[in-house]
Parts: C-alpha cells; sequence; structure tokens
C-alpha cells in the first residue's frame, strides 16, 4: 500500500479542521504516566528548541463545512484520539491562565478561544469527542469550567484529571517567554506525522499497515480495524454499508461498557479468542493470539464477521458485569477462574440454572484461590478446558460435576491445620469480607430469614478495610489481634465512629448493626463474656467449624 504521510507541527495539524471521535472508537482513556511523558516532551523541546516527534495520527477525510468566511475540513480519527484529545484540553489551559499583561499574551488568548470554539450559532468545538454524555470536556472547552457533579464515567474521571494536571502543568510553568513561550513551544515545536485518508476502505488497513509498523496500538482496536478491513475488502458494496452500520453500533456498544467503570475489554478479547479456538488450550490466549482466533473465526463473510463481533461484544458485557459484582471479587480474583464464570454466564440458561452453576463456581473457586491461597498459576489446564467445554455447549448437569471436581485433588486440610493459619486474617481483606458475607447468610437461613441487604450493600460499595472490625481494638496489640476470630463485620460509618474502644463499649453497637454475626457477639459480651484470647479461640473455632462445612473440606 502506497502511503503520502505529511510531517505537521500541532499548529499546522489544527488548522483548518475539525476533528470528530466516532461513537465506534474508544472514549478518553489516557492516565496519569501518559500525560506526564506529554508533559516532559514538551519541557524538553522548549529546553533545547528542537522539534520534537510525537506520534502517528490516522484520519478519514469527511465533508468540508464552512463556518463565517472559513472552510474546515472535518476528520475522523481513527489512531491519534487519546493525544489530540490531551493537547486541546491542554490548549485550553493555556488559554484560560493568558492574562491581559500585554499585546502578545492578549493576541495569543484571542487566538487559542477562536481556535478551540468556532463562531457558529452552535459554538462548534475543535474537537468532538465521543462517549461524552455528559458533557464533560465539551463544557470545558466551550466554559472553561468543570461540574464534578455531573461526572458519570470513567472517561469522564480521565477527561476531569487531564483537566486538573494540564491546568496544574501551565500554572507550574516558568520557562522564559511565559506562557506565550509554552503555546509558541506546543504549536511550532511539537508535531506529527498525519496520514488523511479519503477512501474509507483504506483508512483501516493504513491502520493496520502502521500496526504492522511498530505504532503502539491496544489488540482490541487492532481487531476492530481487521474486522472493519475484512468487510471492505471481501463483502459484495450491496450488503457492505449495512454491514459496516451493524459494525459502528456493535463498537460503539463495546466503547460504551469500557468507559463505564474501566477498561475489561483485553480480557474480554483474550476469552472470545480462547472461546473461538477450536481445540482448548491450556490457559487463557494472550490477546495478540486471541485476536487472531476471532479474525479467524470472521472469515471473509459478513455474516460470520458480524458474529464474531457480537460475540465479543457480548463477552465483553458479561466480563464487565463480573468485574462490577464486588460480592464475587474474592473467588473471581483469577483469570482462570473468571474465564470459568464468563463461560457459563455467556451460554444464556435459563436464571435458574445459572445461579446454580454460578454458586458452584463460587465455592470451587473461592476454595481454592481463598481459602487454600493458591495463585494464578495453579489449576489454569482445569479452568481454561472447563471455560471451553462450557462455552462450547457442556451440558448443564455434566458442567455442575465438572466445576464440583476443581480442586478435588489438592490438600485443604493440610494447609487449614497450619497452628498459623487462622493469624492474620485481617491482611487479606477481600476473603475475610466474603467469608463473613457467606456466614451471615448461613445464620440468615438458619434463623428463617434473610441477610440485611441495605446494610450489606454499602460493606460491598467501600473498601473491605472500612469495614472490618476488631472486637479487641487494634492498639491493643495483643498476639491474637488479627486472627479471624477477633474480626467481624460493620457497616462503614459504624466501623469508623468506634475508634479503639473496648469491646464491652462497643457490645450495644454491635447488638444494633443489623448483622446477624456482629450482633451475636454484642449479645454474649452484654450478658458477661469475657473478649479475650480464649473468646477469640473460640469464636475462630465457630468460623473454622462453618467454612469446613460450607466448602466442604
Amino acid at each position: 500500500m502506497q502511503l503520502n504521510p505529511i510531517h505537521v507541527t500541532v499548529f499546522k495539524l489544527l488548522e483548518g479542521r475539525l476533528f470528530r471521535i466516532p461513537g465506534y472508537q474508544r472514549s478518553y482513556s489516557w492516565g496519569r504516566h501518559q500525560r506526564a511523558d506529554l508533559f516532559r516532551d514538551i519541557e524538553e523541546a522548549q529546553r533545547s528548541g528542537r522539534d520534537h516527534f510525537m506520534a502517528t495520527v490516522v484520519g478519514l477525510a469527511r465533508e468540508t463545512i464552512g463556518i463565517g468566511a472559513e472552510e474546515f475540513r472535518v476528520v475522523e480519527l481513527v489512531d491519534g484520539q487519546q493525544r489530540i484529545t490531551t493537547l486541546v484540553i491542554l490548549l485550553k489551559a493555556i488559554e484560560k491562565a493568558l492574562g491581559a499583561e500585554d499585546a502578545a499574551a492578549q493576541k495569543a488568548k484571542q487566538g487559542l478561544a477562536d481556535l478551540l470554539v468556532k463562531g457558529d450559532e452552535h459554538s462548534l468545538v475543535l474537537l468532538q469527542t465521543n462517549h461524552d454524555s455528559s458533557h464533560v470536556f465539551t463544557d470545558y472547552i466551550r466554559k472553561g469550567g468543570v461540574d464534578e457533579t455531573i461526572v458519570v464515567t470513567a472517561a469522564d474521571c480521565n477527561v476531569v484529571d487531564a483537566i486538573t494536571e494540564c491546568e496544574r502543568f501551565v500554572a507550574g510553568w516558568s520557562a522564559d517567554g511565559g506562557l506565550v513561550g509554552l503555546l509558541s513551544t506546543v504549536r511550532n515545536r511539537m508535531s506529527m506525522i498525519l496520514h488523511e485518508v479519503a477512501d474509507e476502505s483504506l483508512v483501516y488497513r493504513v491502520f493496520e499497515v502502521l500496526n504492522s509498523r511498530g505504532l503502539d496500538v491496544k489488540w482490541i482496536d487492532k481487531l476492530k480495524s481487521q474486522l472493519m478491513a475484512s468487510i471492505y475488502e471481501h463483502v459484495p458494496a450491496g450488503t457492505r454499508e449495512p454491514g459496516l452500520a451493524e459494525m459502528h453500533v456493535i463498537w460503539q456498544t463495546i466503547y460504551r461498557t469500557i468507559g463505564t467503570v474501566a477498561d475489561h475489554a483485553d480480557e474480554a478479547l483474550q476469552f472470545a479468542g480462547t472461546f473461538a479456538r477450536e481445540k482448548a488450550p491450556n490457559k487463557v490466549l494472550p490477546q495478540e493470539e486471541a485476536a487472531r482466533e476471532i479474525l479467524q473465526a470472521g472469515g471473509q463473510a459478513l455474516k460470520p464477521i458480524i458474529a464474531a463481533a457480537r460475540k465479543l461484544e457480548a463477552i465483553n458485557r458479561y466480563v464487565h458485569e463480573l468485574h462490577s459484582d464486588n460480592r464475587r471479587r474474592a473467588p473471581a480474583k483469577v483469570l482462570q477462574a473468571r474465564f470459568v464464570a464468563v463461560a457459563i454466564m455467556a451460554r444464556n440458561l435459563d436464571a435458574a440454572t445459572t445461579a446454580d452453576l454460578l454458586e458452584r463456581w463460587e465455592r470451587s473457586s473461592f476454595r481454592l484461590f481463598g481459602i487454600g491461597r493458591l495463585d494464578a498459576r495453579s489449576y489454569n489446564r482445569e479452568y481454561t478446558h472447563l471455560g471451553h467445554a462450557i462455552a462450547a455447549g457442556l451440558d448443564a448437569k455434566a458442567a455442575g460435576k465438572a466445576i464440583d471436581a476443581l480442586g478435588e485433588d489438592f490438600d485443604l486440610e493440610e494447609r487449614m491445620s497450619l497452628k498459623s493459619y487462622w493469624d492474620e486474617w485481617y491482611w487479606r481483606r477481600e476473603d475475610t469480607r466474603y467469608v463473613f458475607c457467606r456466614y451471615e447468610e448461613y445464620l440468615a437461613a438458619k434463623a428463617g430469614g434473610s441477610i440485611n441487604a441495605s446494610e450489606w450493600n454499602k460493606i460491598w460499595a467501600t473498601d473491605p478495610a472500612k469495614s472490618i472490625e476488631h472486637v479487641k481494638p487494634q492498639h491493643t496489640e495483643v498476639g491474637y489481634l488479627h486472627n479471624l476470630g477477633n474480626l467481624t463485620m460493620l457497616p462503614p460509618g459504624v466501623n469508623s465512629s468506634l475508634g479503639g474502644r473496648a469491646p464491652n463499649e462497643k457490645a450495644d453497637t454491635y447488638v444494633e448493626c443489623g448483622l446477624r454475626g456482629t450482633a451475636a457477639i454484642g449479645r454474649e459480651i452484654n450478658a458477661g463474656l469475657k473478649w479475650d484470647k480464649a473468646a477469640v479461640t473460640v469464636r475462630c473455632e465457630t468460623l473454622d467449624a462453618f467454612i469446613r462445612k460450607h466448602w466442604k473440606i
């Protein structure tokens, strides 16, 4: 493929163009590290006086629009949107900081205002971002402020962080020339290679060619471009446009899901690619291999290409759902365990069967990776083969038996019989919180009731350290301080209000807290129980017996 790139400064890149990031592209995801690198590059360019090459930009040239007496070419960004978004935010921060102390500053300030916000009736901004449903980015570029009460998504949070860091960088700029000098450095010393392609059928191949030359791009973004290119190359013209429209919707959904909390799409790619492989591998595939499997599954016909993308969209949704479930965080701590859970969720079995299989999965996985304290190197083959089989249609009854059998060969008794096993459980906070939740469910069922969902929702929504309570307070520094028997749960606000009070001073609060296990401790203390090593040992033995019964040890 013959490419005709041009080397442009930031000023030349932004001049005469309006940029758009379509909904089927990734939302803003740069973090502090990437922005810090950009700031260092700017400082180095200013210090040395030399030009600094930043990156490659790939864009699809769209229509030309007139605003007043000027014309602007609309460019849809295919690659480079993260850097350009950050640069636009930085330019706004410079505009805000520029004063009216001299004619040069006034001219620079007005020039930036005209560049960033065009003078039509809609106050069109230089860059139209995707997934900006809260208008955090657009409002900042237009008005220079941020209403953090409307921040909803992870992308919104990233934009707010970028605004804060860019304004801090501008405020701390002390080099010769002041802010006008900073603006000059950004506009005239920072440069990029621009590939502006007018033919949409070529733009994704440009992206792929650049990637083969070392462009740093996430594998899921590479896969999207490869699938799009396959449609352009192999699908007949009559069905191509509807197929592309459907693909745009699929990827917009994928990126919207990614942006709501965190970026788990890399894991979704791994899972979808592993499911797509005909024969189960011995561990979840790395991203590159997974992308290759999905691309192969898509082939060259529209129907399987769309089906492969739809499958990835569904897996991405289930991965997001699993990661968002704080209650299952402990059994889902390792990749291979999550792989099996997603396989169960993706089967779309009836609700009762799905719930049963997930309950079995929770017990087996926490048995190994929580109680057994195994790490991510353990049982890779067994979990991966089982997840692959479930996704391929393994009968639900057989799947349940196979899940129950996971780790049957591991000797938990030997591990739990160690004298120090229950000591220091406070430092295993996710596991501790999960054990107490299951114990609370057990006590509720025994009493013919249910757990206090309102209080447990508060517990799951915060760091476990804010809810794990030491009955014997931490300042006492007794040898059994972090033993499981000395720990219990309280809602976050209640826990912090008790400070370092003695057990008898906290007993009434325990009784009234709404948690059965903790209330039982309070009643025993009010009845005269001395909370000492002997009491902690008895409670630890009670919890030990529950754990052995519940997890069939």
